[in-house]
């Protein structure tokens, strides 16, 4: 059978139960995801910074990592290539492109340092999100925006308002809004003395970041929160608590990134609270293994339920991205697989009867609802999401890792 014929017969399956499989896949092709650029490059960035800080790791040295903005470009074409639909790119301030003989510290950065993206961007008709980076520099060697000196809080306060601008250059070369996120490493390793400065420090960085004039219909400021960090075990200043309140009060984003809290909480279980009181919510989606270990996005029982309360919550309510860094492994197939299974999580939400399981719940039919649960997952959604793939030019199953295995015997291992 083909892959058509194969849909075909899926499609009558899902067609019993009252899921229209062509609506769900026009659903699926509408929702962009943004990939992260620095699975490329192991979070290394164009700027001279060197050694990862705050709590942040790479492990492993799989052959190939991308060591400028031409190579780590042309390996995204290579992931995105292979990725149904439009989705857009994820940057961190610290991949701004300078010209031979150029520099700006990140206080300094300017638009233009990121032109070479835009048009990058422009040229496969995808969008842009940003992320001041207040890591991996010496001014970030104890706390950023909370720290105790004066001097430093203000670099870093200069290095966000910097960002805002360039992410306002951004959306509006684009014409779409510029998700714009906000992450600290501040903590401490052991039992603190005094919670309370430096989270006063914090909002009060956030506070004279925010009172600069920008168009906030085209910069969409998230702040993201961290429950414990490597060397910051005890305390991280920016909570989950301190950020959904500040997000709140001064109507920004509160994003969630599911490996950043306890191993024994969900962020499939905070998506629908949150949309109850925020208009939008912003998630990265990761894979953490005991920890925020940050490893590929697999199409698993939490990356299933993110995308069912993603779908039942309103796609267009969620700014979705993912987030994780893997260098053992090759990393475009990182990115392809993260990518192809996060659409797949949300191809099985879309072909779920939602109304039916939750009229079920509603009326406390929870022993049918346990029974449908579990037979839908032996639904042919591998056969609706094979034709997806035919019908946006891109190999179906695992067929797209030729295409990997090529460029790598061809182009990665030649990277010396």
């Amino acid at each position: 059978m083909t892959i058509k014929e194969r849909y075909e017969a899926a499609k009558e399956s899902y067609k019993g139960i009252g899921v229209d499989t062509d609506a769900a896949i026009s659903a699926l092709k509408a929702i962009p995801i943004s990939m992260h650029c620095w699975q490329g490059d192991d979070v290394t960035g164009f700027d001279g910074a060197g050694a990862l800080s705050g709590g942040i790791q790479t492990t492993g040295n799989y052959p190939g990592r991308a060591r400028n903005p031409q190579e780590l470009m042309a390996d995204m074409d290579q992931a995105l290539n292979l990725i149904p639909g439009k989705h857009r790119i994820n940057l961190h301030a610290s991949y701004a492109i300078f010209e031979e003989g150029e520099w700006a510290d990140r206080d300094k950065l300017e638009p233009k340092h990121f032109k070479k993206w835009v048009e990058f961007a422009k040229e496969r008709g995808i969008g842009i999100d940003f992320n001041p980076t207040l890591f991996s520099h010496a001014n970030a060697e104890h706390a950023t925006l909370s720290s105790e000196d004066p001097k430093i809080r203000s670099f870093w306060i200069d290095h966000v308002k910097a960002c805002i601008r360039i992410s306002e250059y951004l959306a509006t070369e684009q014409g779409t809004p510029c998700t714009m996120n906000i992450w600290i490493p501040d903590g401490f390793k052991d039992i603190p003395a005094d919670r309370t400065s430096p989270r006063a420090r914090l909002k009060d960085s956030l506070d004279q970041i925010l009172s600069m004039e920008y168009d906030k219909t085209k910069v969409l400021v998230a702040v993201e929160s961290k429950v414990f960090g490597i060397g910051m075990e005890s305390c991280t200043v920016g909570s989950h608590e301190f950020y959904m309140n500040y997000a709140s009060k001064n109507d920004i984003l509160c994003l969630l990134d599911s490996g950043h809290y306890h191993p024994t909480e969900v962020v499939s279980d905070k998506i629908s609270s949150m949309l109850l009181f925020f208009d939008k919510v912003a998630l990265h989606v990761t894979r953490p293994v005991r920890w925020d270990s940050d490893h590929v996005v697999l199409f698993d029982d939490e990356t299933k339920e993110i995308a069912k309360e993603i779908i039942r919550g309103g796609s267009d309510r969620v700014l979705l991205a993912l987030d994780f860094f893997d260098a053992s492994i090759n990393r475009i197939s990182a990115w392809v697989v993260g990518m192809r299974n996060m659409q797949k999580a949300l191809l099985n939400a879309l072909l779920l009867p939602n109304e039916k399981l939750a009229e079920l719940q509603n009326t406390r039919s929870f022993t049918e609802l346990m029974m449908l649960q579990e037979e839908l997952k032996l639904y042919p959604i591998g056969d609706v999401w094979n034709y997806f793939c035919e019908l946006n030019g891109v190999p179906a199953k695992e067929d797209w890792f030729k295409t990997v295995a090529a460029y790598e015997k061809d182009v990665l291992l030649n990277r010396k």
